[in-house]
């Protein structure tokens, strides 16, 4: 009996006694540790456990010792239970290793797709080959409930289950029920005087529902948005002089059923003050005029916080013209509540002059950091300058590979007169491929293939082919642009196409223009927002007689023959200072092209000059101006070839008519274009009811006059043909969508009438 007590006072000391409660443990004499053995290890290396003992062969073991083990061993999180046994003086690690997670899956999710909600689960360290415990499924049950909640799904429930399968591992499903969206029932808005509690509403995304709730989700609550919304109605206050505006509380009710939302925000709206008065203090460089010349606080006017914030901007933006990163500018209200009157002071503190140690690039998964490198005009290792950064952003965002640009400045730890500069992308998918097939009794089977990428392989290179099998309009075309042929920003264009035209059968005719070619053209930058082109091409262009064919047509081949090869040189310039390629708000582009064709069967001169502008009429509106004209002209002697000729009608010039049906008709009806062209648009951009201020969809309204002429025809106002009406614009996954519906406001009789029109990757 005394000696099966020895035994078990001598082998067995239990992981209690690691805890902090245990309240009686078996105790171990200390001894000198002869040799180490692990029992229970199936994944684990044993290095890791040997690595985590407080203890080594030949050194003494004690329980302080042993106590410390087993914790050491419990926090690598691997192990569901640990024993420490002794055997003489062999120490024997018997461990049960947890399961292992074999697979993460799903059921019931529809508002998630799996890879949303896998990537969430991984970042509170639940996934596959990861051990597994009872705590870390309630912590991924936690995390897909908050996940629901963040969408307004209140009701959503979650149930786990684990399938042990051999190895000793798990599989985990997640059975989601997630019942219906908890939508906002009502919002109140208590305090306000001034405005009405509908026109405040208006400034806040979050609403009780419309027609768009589908699309815009506006009627679910979320706790980020709702921020949002707190911001905007404060800054809408903060800009009609309520100085001393705030909001004192916000009260989010949710119904028993988790179905309906109710919102109170309870506001102060203050006195309304104006400005009498800004002055400087503090230290501007002895550039206190250019300083002056910045401040947008007017005084006289209502107190204007946007005002505020954009002076203080620009102030801090043009120090760092001058290298200081770290300039503070505070302005400082100076209130008289008596009358309601508010004056400023600038006080500035340029600091220290910085310069640029390392720049960045963060959020191009597909786009080498080359490309978006070769954009910028802030050099590493260069005096810190807001003007180029400003510039480099603007130049990446042109680049329209990107939804979204921004360039954040951070300090570099230990260095005071450093900064870092991180660039940071959000990429929108540039390719497009498009597979079709068709059969008709007119065409028999046509299939056509075409494939666009705007940056291919992530290296800024433009790649296009095309090929089309149709009876009326048959294709094959090759184009590929390198927009750093060199490295200083030289590019190269190579043209390559075959275009075969002939007219649709209700036109009653077989004729065909054929049109061959080869091209190349170079781009050299000469300055940072403006390029120069030159280029050549060799052009061959036959018209196949037939019935029907057009007698403008058919005069020319008959004088000058059926076959014209022409070498055009081109010449072009273009200047482009837009803040984006894509949803351009402010900035200017311009583009001339020039065709001269210098020798072959067709000469003539031809000429293209394009004006845009975009005026930001405020943070959601934006007016937009196009104007493009074209001129053509015959030489030696020669007409300007037909082929050559200038179109107009439809999405990109006149909208509410026919595609290129706009200007002279030939004798047998058919529209030929002319050598002369003028466009006119006017839009003015909105943001689409209902959805915010997404820039990727987008309302406008506008008004188009336009048309072509011939070379010998006169030019009278009276010719022009206007159009107006709404269309939308959407930024979509294949490139940027545009659908208008016009009303021809001035139009001729014989004119083809086109009131619905859409058009993918078209500006204007």
């Amino acid at each position: 009996m005394k000696k099966q007590f020895k035994r078990l006072r001598v082998r067995t000391v239990a992981a209690v006694a690691a805890l902090a409660f245990a309240g009686h443990t078996w105790a171990v004499d200390p001894f000198t540790v002869r040799d180490i053995r692990i029992e229970g290890l199936q994944r684990v290396e044993p290095g890791t456990v040997f690595g985590s003992l407080p203890f080594r062969v030949g050194e003494q073991y004690n329980d302080e010792k042993g106590s410390a083990a087993i914790r050491a061993l419990f926090a690598l999180g691997l192990f569901k239970d640990v024993r420490l046994e002794v055997n003489g003086d062999v120490l024997i690690v018997v461990v049960e290793e947890r399961p292992t997670v074999a697979d993460v899956s799903f059921a019931g999710t529809r508002e998630f797709d799996e890879e949303t909600l896998k990537k969430a689960l991984r970042e509170i360290g639940l996934t596959e080959g990861r051990p597994y415990d009872q705590a870390l499924a309630d912590r991924a049950e936690q995390e897909l409930r908050r996940q629901y909640i963040n969408r307004s799904l209140y009701g959503a429930e979650v149930v786990t289950t684990v399938t042990p399968i051999e190895r000793n591992r798990v599989n985990l499903t997640f059975t989601v029920t997630e019942g219906e969206p908890t939508r906002i029932r009502d919002m109140r808005i208590i305090g306000a005087r001034t405005f009405s509690e509908d026109t405040l509403k208006d400034q806040m995304e979050l609403d009780t529902g419309g027609w768009l709730s589908w699309y815009t989700k506006s009627d679910r609550y979320s706790r980020t948005r709702l921020n949002a919304d707190l911001e905007a109605l404060r800054s809408y206050y903060l800009q009609r002089g309520f100085l001393e505006f705030r909001i004192d509380s916000t009260q989010v009710a949710i119904s028993p059923n988790k179905q309906d939302i109710s919102i109170t925000i309870n506001i102060t709206e203050g006195e309304r003050y104006v400005v009498t008065g800004v002055r400087l203090e503090g230290d501007y460089l002895g550039k206190e005029e250019e300083f002056k010349s910045l401040v947008k606080i007017r005084p006289g006017e209502p107190y204007n916080a946007d005002q505020v914030t954009e002076t203080t901007k620009a102030f801090t933006d043009y120090f760092g013209n001058f290298g200081y990163a770290f300039a503070q500018v505070e302005a400082r209200p100076e209130i008289d509540r008596a009358n309601n009157r508010v004056a400023f002071v600038l006080a500035a503190e340029p600091s220290r002059r910085a310069y640029v140690r390392r720049i960045n690039i963060a959020g191009n998964n597909r786009t080498r950091d080359e490309v978006v490198r070769r954009e910028s005009r802030q050099l590493e290792s260069s005096w810190y300058d807001a003007e180029k950064i400003k510039l480099s952003r603007d130049r990446v965002d042109r680049l329209g590979f990107f939804t979204d640009v921004n360039i954040e400045t951070t300090d570099v730890p230990g260095a005071p007169d450093q900064v870092d500069l991180t660039v940071t992308v959000a990429e929108r998918p540039t390719g497009a491929l498009q597979l079709g097939a068709g059969f008709s009794s007119a065409e028999k089977l046509a299939l056509s293939f075409s494939l666009k990428q705007e940056n291919a392989f992530g290296t800024g290179n433009y790649l296009g082919l095309e090929v089309n099998t149709s009876k009326y309009n048959r294709t094959i075309a090759f184009n590929s642009v390198n927009p750093y042929f060199t490295a200083d920003g030289i590019s190269r264009a190579f043209d390559l196409y075959h275009r075969t035209s002939r007219p649709y059968d209700d036109q009653g005719g077989n004729y065909a223009i054929v049109t061959s070619g080869v091209g190349l053209r170079f781009g050299v930058p000469v300055s940072q927002v403006d390029t120069v082109f030159f280029g050549g091409a060799l052009e061959r262009t036959e018209i196949e007689p037939g019935t029907n064919i057009p007698a403008t047509y058919l005069v020319y081949a008959e004088r000058f023959g059926y076959t014209s090869t022409s070498l055009p040189l081109t010449v072009g310039w273009q200047r482009d200072d837009r803040d984006s390629a894509l949803t351009p708000t402010r900035g200017r582009f311009q583009r001339f092209s020039g065709e001269w064709g210098i020798a072959g069967d067709a000469r003539y001169l031809r000429g293209n000059y394009q004006y845009q502008q975009y005026i930001p009429i405020s943070k959601l509106y934006t007016f937009a101006f196009n104007g493009e004209l074209g001129w053509g002209k015959g030489l030696e002697g020669r007409p300007y070839p037909v082929f050559k000729n200038f179109y107009s009608g439809g999405l990109g010039s006149v909208r509410g008519f026919e595609q290129g049906t706009l200007g002279p008709r030939d004798i047998t009806g058919a529209s030929i274009g002319g050598a002369r062209k003028i466009t006119l648009n006017a839009e003015v951009i909105t943001p689409f009811p209902g959805a915010g201020n997404d820039r990727t969809l987008r309302l406008y309204g506008f008004v188009d006059v336009g048309n072509v002429f011939g070379e010998e025809q006169k030019f009278t106002l009276s010719d022009l043909r206007a159009s107006a009406g709404i269309g939308v614009s959407w930024l979509s996954p294949v490139g940027p969508l545009r659908i208008a519906i016009a009303q021809p406001i001035r139009k001729e009789p014989g004119d083809r009438i086109q009131r619905l029109q859409f058009q993918i990757g078209t500006s204007f």
